[in-house]
């Protein structure tokens, strides 16, 4: 190939990874994702030799800069250059890696196919595995407050605030996942769910990123916020996220 055909082949782009696929006996797939272009999948060669110098770079959470060539079926990695090595910090706290897992798995699903959302779901999800890095902050709640703003993004924004179908202000005490949020008591459907009235707080805290109230909630308020915010995630993925099973939290 002339250099100026292999060239034109060659692009660069920054992105987190997602994920990890062995390919063959020393290859593996590796799925991240681009501000700019989305989620490219890609091969990356020899990176399981020891020996490899991109090895434990391409790993999952990192964010890296790479050279990509473009191929017919799968890119190809050429180099990976480590821009921050969220990846080695995250290993070493199991609740932490775990929300991490949820967060990159629901990034593939969102921006797979919707490319006017892409920068800002890049954003959000670079901020929350930043987050979840430095440690500091309950996983479960980073991962819940990532989820809520990342629907809100992709464009089901809930509402913790108001009756979502007369718009009155609250607080309620009914939340009706099909409909999206809060429902007053003139306005509750059958099958409505009925948590605390701090469960109610700590999830318009979490939509608004009000950490404040997120770190002086209970328990028994993240379980149940965290199980209202899987429930509305599935709702509009129209299938679980199955890193969520996994998810261990404090």
């Amino acid at each position: 190939m002339s250099r100026s055909g292999f060239a034109a082949r060659s692009y660069r782009a920054r992105g987190i990874i997602l994920r990890t696929q062995k390919l063959g006996e020393a290859d593996r797939i590796i799925t991240l994702l681009s501000p700019e272009l989305g989620v490219i999948r890609a091969a990356a060669k020899g990176v399981r030799r020891t020996r490899s110098k991109m090895g434990a770079t391409l790993e999952p959470f990192m964010e890296v800069d790479a050279q990509l060539l473009v191929g017919k079926s799968l890119h190809t990695i050429t180099q990976a250059q480590l821009r921050n090595p969220y990846g080695q910090k995250l290993v070493a706290d199991y609740a932490a890696y775990t929300a991490a897992h949820a967060m990159v798995e629901t990034a593939e699903r969102l921006t797979d196919s919707e490319a006017d959302t892409i920068a800002a779901q890049y954003r959000l999800l670079h901020g929350a595995i930043a987050a979840l890095a430095r440690g500091g902050l309950e996983p479960g709640t980073v991962l819940d407050s990532y989820l809520l703003r990342a629907l809100a993004t992709a464009g089901w924004a809930p509402s913790f605030t108001h009756c979502v179908r007369c718009g009155i202000e609250g607080p309620h005490q009914a939340i009706n996942i099909p409909l999206g949020g809060v429902v007053c008591h003139d306005c509750r459907p059958a099958g409505s769910l009925s948590p605390s009235p701090q469960t109610v707080r700590l999830l318009a805290a979490l939509l608004e990123g009000d950490w404040d109230t997120v770190n002086t909630s209970d328990i028994n308020a993240r379980g149940q916020a965290g199980n209202i915010v899987a429930a509305y995630l599935q709702w509009h993925l129209e299938r679980a996220v199955k890193s969520l099973k996994i998810v261990e939290r404090r």
